[in-house]
């Protein structure tokens, strides 16, 4: 399911969630510029949980925290992620405030990636991406805004068609293949790939936030 846009008007400007997506396009064109020193940017300022969680050194730890849900592995990786932020964000920003959305926004991020590692402490495979903040994001947006439409790019079997969804729907369904496919890969002993973890402890950072931080006058 892709989104193409809600039915939320945001009521201001978005400037933080437009900066973050600035900042991200900023660092991911950055990344292209490295050439053959890529693959040392990204393991100097990835998240490793071998390093928080095994080998743990306060300040090599603590210093990837920021700078690993800036970094992205591909052209499509940072598409998908700038996409669902473009669509959700600006709304969770509208209801939160530009400043306490972008403390959302971070400490979303830091606690995905700490997340994931709780289920692979010992792993060496470098964690990026925006996803587990984006988590968050869509998280708040469906404790804020349940009963809002989504206008959704749908594959069905050979067929594509456009339907308007209710995000309390979008948003569960997509939380529900997070959970199933985290512990798949738990049972396959998957290595690599999506941190399918992080995005479920975006998400629940994201509920937990709205409803025991901002309390249910905050809620739709």
């Amino acid at each position: 399911m892709i989104p193409l846009k809600d039915n939320i008007p945001s009521r201001s400007f978005p400037i933080t969630n437009t900066s973050i997506i600035l900042v991200n396009i900023f660092v991911f064109l950055f990344e292209m510029s490295q050439g053959n020193r890529l693959n040392t940017f990204i393991s100097t300022h990835a998240f490793m949980p071998n390093l928080f969680f095994i080998h743990f050194s306060a300040f090599d730890s603590i210093k990837r925290l920021l700078p690993h849900m800036f970094i992205h592995g591909g052209l499509i990786h940072i598409l998908g992620n700038m996409w669902f932020l473009w669509i959700f964000g600006d709304n969770v920003e509208d209801r939160m405030g530009h400043l306490q959305y972008l403390l959302f926004y971070l400490l979303g991020g830091i606690f995905s990636a700490i997340f994931q590692g709780l289920f692979s402490p010992s792993s060496t495979i470098p964690l990026i991406g925006a996803s587990g903040a984006i988590s968050a994001v869509l998280a708040a947006y469906v404790c804020f805004f349940p009963h809002a439409r989504i206008l959704t790019l749908l594959p069905i079997f050979l067929f594509i068609t456009i339907v308007n969804i209710p995000a309390v729907v979008f948003i569960v369904f997509w939380f529900l293949i997070q959970f199933l496919y985290g512990f798949a890969s738990l049972a396959a002993s998957i290595k690599g790939g999506v941190a399918w973890f992080a995005h479920i402890g975006g998400f629940i950072f994201g509920i937990v936030w709205v409803k025991y931080v901002l309390g249910k006058r905050k809620w739709a």
